[in-house]
């Protein structure tokens, strides 16, 4: 990294610091290695935001303390926003230029800067730079990029060694990343704006660093030699409006339900708990305008070039629903069900078994009856209790009656079935040995 040649025009740079109820000496070395380690013609202020802090010595005491530092300014919240807001608050009052427009640099306020920590210099510690439109981060160890699994847990990954050789990375080299963690970043103020910021739905922390990632598509660039450390508390000092799990959990619907277009049957079918409980995410007509205003790509297209190595089918089985012990097919007939031999060409006898646990048709699904009763079609509606089965790993603490299709509402266990002296349907009791409550779909899709 000491090696390579940057260039000494860039761009002015707010760092925006928030904090609360934070330990005074480890906010002041944060400050310190930020004015001591960089270069000071990048550095056009740092702006320490006190979300709301309790403790004496961060009023008065911190005021008095870093008036001797010209571009510190301190911006003392009246009541607690939470992160997110807080961040947001810091943006609004930045003035870093960037021809001529700023590049607010959001950390946490336990930060330490290497020596000349704004260009690109030789350093051990632990993440990040991101540089206007794109972005940029990183980690510990090398070659790692910012990567997220369902339902959008953000993880480190590192790129597979035979990539890196193929393409003869060296740890210095620029890596691209679908998603970043969030914590610090760089990014224009200009274009931070003009993609409306963060939802304003968002609250206290969580799920931010998702949506901001997919409103630039995933754009983000870890640049190696450009780092800060973070240096990690033990606990969390804010308060959350009911728990920290549920508020991030809340965020991240939030943002599938603005981004991730079908997709986002993948992220409730992981998190499937969101939707037994009816999970209220507010009103989310604001954000969805922003993104036809904006003119994003879809989320299929984000797949496809920004991130295709992630597994993301749209259903979890599909084709034919065979019975075992018939090797008939469901079938679906002047809507209504119907019972017949297979034929794989027969658009009729397609089905999907989706995330959200529905036999889906088309419109239509297959609706479960109590038992002794035949099943029949409705219109689709993931939110319906009354349309759910339960199928392969999806039936818990039941292994037996993993090759079954059991319905998800009844306390007793109800399995759909065929009546071959009838050639027809019907929902029975459960009943793990027999060959008429077994089927198999012509595809799988998960695991």
């Amino acid at each position: 990294c000491s090696e390579q040649r940057v260039h000494n025009d860039l761009p002015t740079t707010t760092i925006i610091m928030c904090f609360v109820d934070e330990v005074w000496s480890t906010l002041l070395r944060s400050v310190h290695s930020v004015l001591s380690r960089s270069p000071p013609h990048l550095i056009e202020e740092v702006i320490l935001v006190d979300d709301f802090s309790a403790k004496d010595y961060l009023k008065e005491k911190l005021d008095k303390y870093m008036s001797q530092f010209p571009k510190v300014k301190i911006l003392h919240l009246k009541e607690r926003h939470g992160l997110i807001r807080a961040r947001l608050a810091g943006a609004e009052i930045a003035k870093g230029k960037t021809k001529p427009l700023g590049t607010p640099v959001w950390i946490s306020a336990e930060v330490l800067h290497r020596p000349s920590s704004i260009p690109p210099q030789e350093c051990d510690s632990e993440l990040v730079i991101l540089i206007s439109p794109p972005f940029s981060y990183m980690t510990v160890d090398n070659f790692q990029r910012g990567i997220f699994t369902w339902p959008m847990n953000f993880g480190w990954r590192q790129i597979p060694q035979e990539v890196i050789e193929k393409n003869k990375m060296k740890e210095t080299d620029i890596i691209r990343c679908p998603v970043m963690a969030g914590g610090l970043f760089s990014i224009d103020k200009k274009y931070f704006f003009e993609l409306g910021a963060y939802d304003p739905g968002l609250d206290v922390w969580g799920g931010e660093n998702m949506e901001l990632s997919f409103k630039v598509c995933g754009e983000i660039e870890i640049i190696p030699c450009s780092r800060v450390g973070h240096i990690f508390r033990n606990d969390n000092p804010y308060s959350f409006p009911e728990d920290r799990i549920r508020t991030v959990e809340r965020n991240l619907a939030r943002v599938a339900e603005v981004w991730l277009d079908e997709y986002k049957d993948l992220f409730y079918g992981h998190a499937y708990h969101l939707i037994l409980k009816n999970l209220d995410v507010g009103d989310l007509t604001q954000q969805i305008e922003l993104r036809k205003k904006l003119q994003c790509k879809s989320f299929k297209w984000y797949l496809e070039n920004v991130y295709p190595d992630l597994e993301a089918p749209l259903v979890r089985a599909s084709g034919l629903l065979v019975n075992t012990a018939t090797a008939r097919c469901i079938a679906v007939e002047n809507n209504t069900l119907a019972f017949e031999a297979c034929d794989v060409n027969n658009e009729d006898q397609q089905f999907n078994y989706t995330w959200l646990r529905l036999l889906q048709h088309g419109e239509a699904c297959v609706a479960p009856a109590a038992a002794g009763g035949a099943p029949g079609l409705r219109r689709c509606d993931g939110r319906n209790p009354r349309l759910k089965w339960l199928h392969m790993a999806l039936a818990p603490g039941r292994p037996q009656l993993t090759d079954h299709v059991v319905v998800e509402h009844l306390a007793q266990p109800a399995c759909l079935e065929a009546d071959p002296a009838r050639g027809a349907l019907r929902v029975g009791a459960c009943d793990s040995a027999s060959p008429f409550q077994k089927w198999r779909f012509g595809s799988y899709h998960v695991d």
